[in-house]
């Protein structure tokens, strides 16, 4: 009996370990924020969430842990499901900077969850669950993107070339961003999603050790929305 309770106890605490060491294994986070005129404006379309129709501006998409081999760790933690009561505080600004625009309509949660057991498990080693939003939301606050645009006259209705675009979020945030485009309904090639590099701490943006993949085209539409 003592013995079979010892091979338990081992087997738990390497499953333990496991996790630890999952949620460690990163070396920055990628921030990203999206367009939601862009998600919309898809074949598939999009469906505003249950609090109405979102503020024209970019919302959060995730706060994702990432390796610079350009790998990443994902869904670490099965023993730490979402739990809407831990970010009680935070939910009214999280419908209103991290809108889901997932059909069916959604109040946001079925988002949240997503994102916190696929990429915010595997920062728990420096990042508790109401930490890991918290965070996000600040983030935005501090890469204002919308305003970069504008400040450089890019505004939403028209088509730019994506060069101007990388600079003028580069000249507003001091790091360069990656930017993934997707198609309009019609195949155009328009903004959609805005990376830019977080240390691990979460702290400080820095230079990405590495891009995803893809490419847009050389000008590309920022609709409206």
């Amino acid at each position: 009996m003592k013995f079979q309770c010892s091979i338990v106890i081992s087997l738990l605490l390497l499953q333990c370990l496991a996790v630890l060491v999952a949620s460690q294994s990163f070396d920055f986070f990628y921030f990203v924020q999206q367009w939601p005129g862009s998600y919309c404006d898809t074949e598939r379309s999009c469906c505003y969430p249950t609090t109405g129709k979102p503020t024209a501006d970019f919302g959060i998409h995730g706060l994702w842990p990432n390796h610079d081999d350009g790998s990443y760790p994902s869904n670490c933690d099965p023993n730490s499901p979402f739990n809407p009561s831990e970010v009680s505080d935070l939910k009214s600004s999280m419908q209103k900077n991290w809108p889901t625009l997932a059909c069916p309509s959604g109040d946001g949660q079925e988002f949240w969850s997503h994102e916190w057991e696929k990429h915010g498990t595997c920062s728990e080693s420096v990042l508790d669950q109401h930490a890991y939003f918290k965070l996000a939301l600040s983030l935005k606050q501090k890469a204002n993107l919308l305003q970069a645009l504008k400040s450089s006259g890019i505004t939403p209705g028209s088509s730019y070339s994506l060069e101007s675009i990388k600079d003028a979020i580069t000249e507003a945030v001091g790091y360069t961003p990656w930017i993934e485009c997707n198609k309009d309904s019609s195949g155009n090639s328009q903004l959609y999603q805005i990376y830019l590099c977080v240390d691990t701490s979460g702290s400080d943006l820095i230079k990405c050790p590495v891009f995803p993949k893809g490419a847009c085209s050389k000008e590309i539409e920022f609709p409206s929305f």
